[in-house]
């Protein structure tokens, strides 16, 4: 009524909602509750980790930054107040197809048989390829992901599918964990069963492992990963330029998604906390 007084007079939409106006004009005048006060204090800071989230969180995800943050209320708190606002997460799409086999190679055997639980980081990493599309082209992305923590600990971008930039994502990773007897799970993609990349995988002591052809649930971990790129960044913004693409992506792996973005499947921590937190258990001592 009050959004519809500089249309209709007061006394008319009292009458057609069949209310008193001494009624209406004492709860006009009523302070919010306790509990509606609650609300706005709680709908003002689920707004700023929404936006800081690049707008990506939906209520699982603000729920749980609350609870960190020492604010503990019910999920469906959480879902009513924002639904209240106006504010939602996002949702993903479906992938294209990267994967091209080479049938003149045999490709390695699989050592994974979709078991992708790692119980310390370092023992399993899976691999993958991505398209980024932009004004001038796509771009390809390349990534290598740890099991344990779902950290991507090397990645790599390039104009073409080329072996070079599976070999560039393998390197990042094997410079910055310096792993022993590692397993890297893929596709059967031409470029993880060339010869460079298997030659750089025996020099460096990586144990190849290759999932079936077309099977989506042999590398579902790394299809997740991708997933949540295209659904939290790839959707929601166009790229002019491949630099600009490039700067994006390199902002969401190292800036968001590995320190910061919460992982349902690490209980709502992010990949670099839950390795921290995993070393600290270990290094405390037993009691």
């Amino acid at each position: 009524m009050t959004a519809n007084q500089a249309m209709f007079p007061i006394y008319a939409m009292c009458n057609a909602f069949g209310v008193s106006r001494s009624g209406y004009y004492a709860w006009t005048g009523r302070r919010p509750g306790a509990r509606a006060n609650a609300d706005a204090v709680l709908v003002e800071r689920i707004t700023a980790i929404h936006k800081a989230s690049k707008e990506t969180y939906g209520a699982p995800r603000i729920h749980a930054e609350l609870a960190d943050e020492g604010v503990y209320v019910a999920r469906k708190r959480v879902e009513r107040l924002m639904k209240a606002a106006g504010i939602a997460g996002v949702s993903r799409r479906r992938g294209a197809r990267t994967t091209f086999r080479d049938n003149r190679v045999r490709p390695a055997c699989d050592l994974v048989d979709r078991n992708f639980y790692a119980d310390a980081p370092d023992t399993l990493w899976v691999a993958d390829i991505t398209y980024v599309p932009t004004w001038a082209g796509f771009l390809y992305l390349a990534v290598v992901l740890d099991a344990f923590s779902r950290r991507i600990v090397g990645w790599a971008m390039g104009h073409d599918l080329k072996a070079q930039l599976v070999l560039d994502a393998l390197n990042m990773a094997l410079t910055q964990r310096r792993p022993v007897s590692v397993i890297h799970h893929s596709d059967q993609g031409s470029q993880y069963t060339s010869v460079a990349f298997g030659l750089r995988c025996k020099e460096a002591g990586v144990r190849p492992s290759m999932g079936s052809v077309g099977d989506a649930y042999d590398n579902a971990m790394c299809e997740s990963f991708f997933a949540t790129l295209e659904c939290e960044l790839l959707d929601r913004r166009k790229f002019q330029t491949k630099a600009e693409a490039r700067m994006a992506v390199f902002q969401f792996i190292e800036g968001w998604y590995n320190p910061a973005r919460r992982h349902s499947a690490l209980g709502y921590q992010s990949p670099i906390n839950y390795e921290r937190s995993a070393q600290t258990r270990l290094e405390s001592p037993s009691p």
